[in-house]
């Protein structure tokens, strides 16, 4: 789905306009907070004003990104005001912006840069890539079409947004096109080991301490082809773990030979749980996850369930039974 159109429309967009809002997805990603500072970056470049957003919290690993120390977040206490013009990265669907909507004007043009397949093309321009591994790579191509020229800032942050979202290159969304990207950007002086280092090697203490937990609980249908773990909010509150020290534990029941799909299940509160989803390659998770409100990619998704966190197991499990019953999509 890559129309030279979408990238010459996303870039007017940033041309004719000036004073852009920057947003990403609730509970950002390496995705996320990559693409959300490169278009930053890029603005910079174009020499427009700005402001980067996000509800927030931001993952700490990623704080040598350029720009991010510059993200306002919900808590930061900065003040805020209504933007018209708004530039939306790796969100699924508009409901993904979070608390950031209250800043957008009431006329507000927006620009949606996305490559999730269930993304329902909100806004006023769309530059959506669903064969695309990441936002990261969509923002590449815009890049180009600019003329910018290429940095150790950018690079790092597209790089990370690649990184993150392939598995560390290990993905089946690992497609040539990525590689021969990867290439230029590790040319432009991409700090490859040192990212590699920092977003898929080194662990928290907290991270290890919800692993122990979560591991204590992995559970298995009959078949043993779906496995899921679950944790609670108050093991965050007991290991003095954060959100972004869960990323990664889902992989474990689906990387179990025999699995076809693994759960995490986060307790958000007595009546909400907050659900990740990954495919060995059989079950198309992102149709389990939209029966629930959510999306994503085929072989990883997630979806918010208003529910108690047995009813939510039940729920989800039943639902991936059915997909596995109805066979490969």
């Amino acid at each position: 789905m890559r129309r030279p159109e979408q990238w010459e429309a996303a870039a007017r967009f940033l041309r004719e306009r000036d004073d852009f809002l920057v947003v990403s997805h609730v509970q950002p990603d390496g995705d996320a907070i990559s693409s959300t500072v490169a278009v930053g970056w890029l603005l910079n470049r174009l020499g427009k004003s700005f402001t980067l957003y996000n509800e927030g919290p931001l993952p700490s690993r990623l704080s040598y990104l350029w720009g991010f120390s510059d993200i306002v977040t919900a808590a930061s206490g900065r003040p805020m005001r209504p933007f018209k013009h708004v530039i939306a990265v790796d969100c699924a669907d508009f409901d993904r912006v979070g608390a950031a909507r209250q800043w957008f004007a009431e006329d507000a043009e927006l620009l949606n840069i996305d490559h999730h397949p269930t993304n329902d093309g909100f806004g006023t321009v769309q530059l959506l890539d669903f064969e695309a591994a990441a936002t990261a790579e969509i923002l590449f191509g815009l890049l180009k079409t600019l003329g910018a020229e290429l940095d150790a800032d950018i690079a790092n942050a597209v790089y990370t947004g690649l990184m993150t979202d392939t598995g560390g290159f290990r993905y089946a969304n690992t497609t040539p096109r990525v590689m021969a990207i990867a290439s230029e950007l590790l040319a432009a002086g991409a700090d490859g080991p040192g990212l590699a280092e920092r977003l898929l090697e080194r662990m928290t203490m907290g991270q290890i301490q919800m692993t122990k937990r979560a591991l204590s609980r992995l559970s298995f249908s009959d078949d043993g082809r779906i496995g899921w773990l679950w944790v609670t909010s108050e093991d965050l509150r007991e290991t003095g773990a954060t959100n972004e020290d869960l990323e990664g534990l889902v992989n474990y029941p689906r990387n179990i030979e025999g699995v076809e799909v693994g759960l995490l299940f986060k307790q958000m509160g007595s009546d909400a749980v907050k659900v990740s989803l990954r495919s060995a390659g059989n079950v198309n998770v992102a149709s389990v996850a939209q029966q629930f409100g959510g999306g994503g990619h085929v072989r990883a998704s997630g979806c918010r369930i208003a529910s108690a966190l047995p009813e939510a197991i039940e729920r989800v499990v039943g639902a991936v039974r059915a997909a596995l019953e109805a066979g490969p999509t």
